[in-house]
């Protein structure tokens, strides 16, 4: 989960820019959509370069944390101590130092500030009157700070402004030097699944025990960079965080029942485990498969005999961002190593007994695979450790991840609920890469956390299984949002907390462009080259849009600005029509016939929930004979979903029905089927840019003979009149049919318009209406789970 900021405005070294859509030749119909970004992007400096890369005085902060705190659990609070080492790399002097406290969030008096629009509720509870009446929780929140010194115990100047903290410095802080403090802090844990945020508690009420997830927990510094100077925006619960690399030291005191998984690797296992635990911990570092190091009997017999001792676990993490941790009695934790370039990483997932029947299948093996894809499209993952835990939402921080996904009280589980399960576990451990380790500001920049960590997730959810049914990335699935009315739409680069439609905007949108430029303008390889580039060059350091803008052309030697100004800083959607098609032979010209009306498709809702079209994508891995797919390579992969996809098992349903679309009766007039002198014909097509957004065409001819044949024209022949392109072609064969974007490549929002004397494809709304439901992640679509009507 990411967001943003990026208000109106692109924040350069000393300068503000306006970021939108400059026009250079207003009111013409050129000269404008294909012009260079020039002053809308940041001027080249030595930190920055205009080639994308860091300059050679590129210089970022470090921040080292040692922290121990420990968990009251009767009382539901965090209890912390921390001594923090700061870096000063840069070049300027500081004064003082500024420190976010994200529990703030949920504090009644400390928080942003920022509201928005709520209507009389129809119905309510207790508990929403209360907070209406007040505006208050039912508790005081937030960060309560009891202490703030230097090294020596010297207290130390510092003042709250609702999610910040500055600290006042003692003396002036010189590029090169460093300063440590120590900051006293408590607060009490938010139930998490009542008042929503990323971080709290869950409580279950059928055994009594909670599950602790703790994020954004303790005072952390705020990026000090050299585009922006600190980044203190207020944490408003959209828009992230930016955040400072360094060193990590962390105690957690906790019942001493729970099991705790942090980022980092643990430091004192063997004290903590059980010896069979710690045993079968030491089975799992050469393991095959997956081993139960805390087993489900465990976790059970934990969940009812609750200790009141305690225990402390320590952990350490390198060269990270941030830290998390979660614990729980109820967790059953399990692991299995893969392999990076030779370098073993340690995957793992921990999760309650409503989880197990999903989690111990799939959850550490899609861990595995996660970062086997990302390390192939990005860099090698650094880090000994990836896991993934189940605690009913989703969020990332480095090395580990909080996830959903149950079964049914019975262990069976819904087709939509398996791949929201799978959905969200490679989102999140993907968030390892982006922003983990190519370390953007998710507050200013929502799209470079979420976009690029999306399309990454695309990639990696395509190798996964040829059939699984993708949410984001195939340029079709984009449409709906691009139809939107232009008052329901921001361009990518703006402030996460200002956006309407925030998921197709942060998410899908720079995922399906990134995926429209891979397969459709520059070419996997040449795509492929450029991305990596940019993962190694700014792996462990702070991007900038211009960073990623720039050097994935730098990279490829493809001129993307037209891309990035219609895609990135505007909200024109794809509409290209085909206007008019014009057939001539020596003697003989005529214009072709109208197009066909759509028809209708429908069907019944307990079907395999599969893709309702192949994409390009789909199409070419499976072509690609080199592409192992993961539920090939480990067949304890294929659950019952993956057979009833393919029609391997029967259940007790409804056969489907389905309203086949009526053939077409628009064909060629007799006249219009003379002979073509020499046999050939010469056709001239007449497009019109009806959207705005300018794309390349792609035709798809179909000859009378049945074959068919692409020709793809590349967006530049758009250059010199941005709303009407006219082409001829020469065939050897006479058409029978032409189709525009054959495979919906280009996100156009009217496919009706496509089509020459060919009977128009039901429309998306229609598909989606016969696929009945969706995939929202982890989420039923209220149908009969087939799984348990299976005849075995």
């Amino acid at each position: 989960m990411k967001k943003i900021i990026f208000s109106l405005f692109l924040v350069a070294s000393g300068s503000s820019l306006l970021a939108q859509d400059i026009k250079n030749n207003p009111g013409s119909n050129h000269a404008n959509r294909f012009e260079q970004l020039g002053t809308i992007l940041p001027t080249p400096n030595e930190y920055r370069t205009a080639s994308g890369a860091p300059g050679p005085k590129y210089w970022q902060q470090r921040c080292d944390y040692d922290i121990v705190c420990e968990l009251d659990e009767p009382n539901r609070k965090l209890l912390g101590k921390e001594t923090v080492t700061y870096y000063n790399n840069s070049p300027d002097n500081l004064s003082y130092l500024w420190i976010q406290l994200d529990e703030n969030e949920h504090s009644s008096i400390n928080n942003s500030g920022y509201e928005g629009s709520n209507g009389m509720p129809r119905t309510t509870t207790d508990a929403d009157l209360k907070r209406l009446e007040t505006g208050k929780l039912d508790k005081e929140y937030g960060d309560n700070i009891t202490k703030v010194t230097n090294a020596a115990g010297v207290p130390l100047a510092y003042t709250i402004n609702k999610t910040m903290m500055r600290i006042e410095l003692p003396q002036t802080l010189k590029p090169g030097q460093q300063f440590i403090f120590k900051i006293e802090w408590n607060y009490n844990i938010i139930e998490r699944t009542k008042y929503g945020g990323r971080g709290g508690y869950e409580y279950f009420p059928e055994d009594g025990n909670d599950l602790y997830t703790m994020t954004q927990w303790y005072p952390r510094l705020c990026v000090y960079s050299d585009f922006q100077g600190w980044q203190n925006h207020q944490f408003v619960g959209t828009g992230e965080f930016a955040l400072t690399f360094g060193n990590f030291k962390v105690a957690m005191t906790v019942p001493a029942d729970h099991v705790v998984m942090a980022t980092g690797q643990g430091q004192n296992y063997q004290q903590v485990l059980t010896p069979a635990q710690y045993a079968r911990w030491q089975t799992a570092q050469n393991a095959k498969d997956v081993v139960e190091v805390v087993t489900l009997a465990e976790a059970k017999e934990r969940e009812t005999k609750k200790s009141t001792a305690k225990k402390t676990w320590i952990f350490k993490a390198d060269m990270v961002r941030d830290f998390a941790w979660g614990s729980s009695r109820k967790f059953v934790w399990d692991a299995m190593p893969t392999y990076i370039d030779g370098k073993k990483v340690m995957c793992m997932s921990a999760y309650g007994k409503e989880a197990y029947g999903l989690y111990r299948k799939f959850s550490t093996k899609a861990v595995a695979h996660t970062i086997k894809s990302y390390s192939k499209f990005t860099i090698p993952y650094p880090y000994p450790v990836a896991q993934s835990l189940e605690a009913a939402n989703g969020m990332e921080y480095p090395m580990i991840c909080f996830n959903y996904g149950r079964t049914e009280k019975d262990g069976t589980y819904s087709e939509g609920t398996k791949n929201g399960m799978l959905g969200v576990v490679i989102h999140e451990v993907g968030h390892n890469f982006f922003p983990m380790i190519i370390n953007s500001d998710e507050r200013q920049w929502s799209w470079m956390d979420e976009g690029l960590n999306s399309f990454v997730e695309y990639l990696t959810e395509e190798l996964y299984d040829n059939k699984y049914p993708v949410s984001k990335g195939p340029a079709y699935k984009i449409v709906d949002y691009m139809k939107l009315p232009k008052d329901q739409l921001e361009p990518i680069m703006t402030n996460s907390e200002n956006i309407v439609q925030f998921g197709p905007n942060a998410y899908s949108k720079p995922a399906t462009g990134l995926n429209i430029l891979r397969e459709t303008i520059m070419g996997r390889q040449s795509f492929d080259y450029a991305f990596k580039e940019y993962a190694k060059r700014w792996a462990f350091k702070h991007p900038t849009p211009a960073d990623f803008f720039r050097t994935m052309e730098d990279a490829s030697a493809e001129d993307l600005d037209w891309f990035w100004r219609g895609w990135f800083y505007n909200t024109d959607p794809c509409d290209i029509s085909l206007d008019t098609v014009r057939w001539a032979n020596l003697s003989v010209e005529t214009t072709a016939p109208n197009r066909t009306t759509s028809s209708t498709v429908t069907q019944p809702i307990s079907k395999p929930i599969l893709n309702a079209f192949d994409d390009i994508s789909k199409q070419r891995n499976r072509d690609d004979k080199k592409i192992v797919f993961a539920t090939d390579a480990d067949e304890s992969l294929r659950d019952f979903y993956w057979k009833y996809d393919r029609g391997l098992v029967k259940v007790d349903s409804t056969p489907a029905s389905i309203t086949v679309p009526p053939p077409s009766t628009d064909t060629l007039t007799t006249e219009q089927k003379i002979a073509i002198a020499g046999n050939k014909n010469m056709y001239e097509l007449t497009f019109s840019n009806k959207g705005g957004l300018v794309m390349p065409i792609i035709i798809e001819w179909t000859f009378k003979d049945g074959t068919k044949e692409i020709d793809r024209i590349a967006a530049q022949v758009w250059r010199k009149n941005e709303n009407k392109v006219v082409k001829t072609f020469v065939k050897s064969k006479e058409v029978a049919s032409i189709k525009l974007d054959p495979m919906r490549e280009t996100a156009d929002i009217n496919e009706k318009n496509n089509v020459w004397n060919i009977a128009a494809e039901p429309s998306k709304f229609q598909l989606f209406k016969a696929r009945n439901g969706g995939n929202a992640r982890g989420a039923s679509s209220g149908a009969v789970n087939p799984m348990q009507r299976e005849i075995k």
